[in-house]
């Protein structure tokens, strides 16, 4: 039976007196450099995918009880005084929160990019659109309504649900929400990957050491230790420079995306408490590490004797 190792003269000895029992040949050359690219992929993706899971629930939030009214008329007189008899239709209806006509040269300023500068014209009618909000969520019974109050005045109206313009982009953001949780999976299976082929490396290279340090009565997990503490401390390296790196492209995207001036992407700007989970990413990346290591070490000890 093997009994606990206090010292043994092998690997060099340590200040204070204490002996290593292996070599200490930490994981250095490209372990850190790698675990340093793969908390940093890592933490971009999983800032990706947070940001859009954030933008999705506002945009969701603020569109669950919108409803845009269109006007479509050619004629521009005929088309305003419709707008007018809407908004009193819906600011009298129960359940309306808020009705506001948007006005007619936002529409064109919006259309121009695609019918030029002879939108709003005669020859190219643009609809009159009409901004209102519901109390609570907008649904198919509540929708009808609106219709039927419309009906009679307005015949040229056309009732519908904002939340049900954005649905394809709204799957869109599901899907790539996805796509960063399965790139997150896929960068710690290649993580652990790349630790575990290290440790046997190491393992392969101190395999003489090692049967020795048996034969003095040295212990598996006396062996593990070592490699678990030294893959410990190059992953903590390396999570601390790719979690750095991480950071300074995310702040610089986002300051991008905040350039662009549209209220929709602004909602997926990052708080304290999704910056709390991205700072959970390294400390993740060194428990796999040092998990991964340790029982590497374990099983390929296991083999070899």
């Amino acid at each position: 039976m093997n009994r606990p190792l206090k010292l043994l003269p092998i690997g060099g000895r340590k200040a204070g007196g204490t002996a290593d029992l292996v070599p200490q040949a930490r994981l250095s050359g490209p372990i850190p450099w790698v675990i340093a690219i793969m908390v940093m992929l890592t933490v971009i993706a999983a800032a990706g995918g947070l940001s859009l899971r954030k933008l999705a629930s506002v945009a969701q939030n603020e569109l669950s009880g919108g409803v845009t009214v269109q006007i479509v008329e050619a004629r521009p007189e005929v088309r305003d005084r419709q707008v007018k008899e809407a908004v009193q239709v819906l600011s009298d209806l129960p359940g309306v929160a808020q009705v506001a006509a948007v006005p007619q040269a936002e529409v064109d300023a919006l259309v121009e990019p695609w019918l030029g500068e002879e939108a709003g014209q005669a020859e190219i009618p643009v609809p009159a659109l009409i901004d209102a909000r519901l109390a609570g969520k907008v649904d198919r019974n509540r929708l009808e309504d609106l219709r039927s109050a419309l009906r009679g005045k307005v015949p040229t109206a056309r009732v519908d649900a904002q939340s049900t313009w954005l649905k394809p982009v709204f799957g869109a953001l599901s899907s790539l929400q996805l796509l960063a949780l399965a790139l997150v999976l896929l960068l710690g299976l290649a993580t652990a990957a790349a630790v575990l082929l290290a440790t046997r490396s190491a393992l392969g290279s101190n395999r003489e050491t090692i049967e020795i340090v048996h034969l003095l009565g040295g212990t598996d997990s006396q062996i593990a230790r070592i490699y678990q503490r030294s893959t410990a401390i190059a992953a903590a390296e390396g999570g601390v420079a790719g979690f750095a790196a991480a950071v300074i492209v995310v702040m610089l995207l986002g300051r991008q995306f905040a350039g662009l001036g549209a209220g929709m992407i602004s909602g997926g700007s990052l708080g304290w408490l999704e910056w709390l989970v991205l700072a959970l990413v390294p400390l993740a990346g060194i428990a796999l590490a040092t998990i991964t290591a340790r029982l590497t070490v374990l099983r390929s000890l296991a083999r070899m004797l």
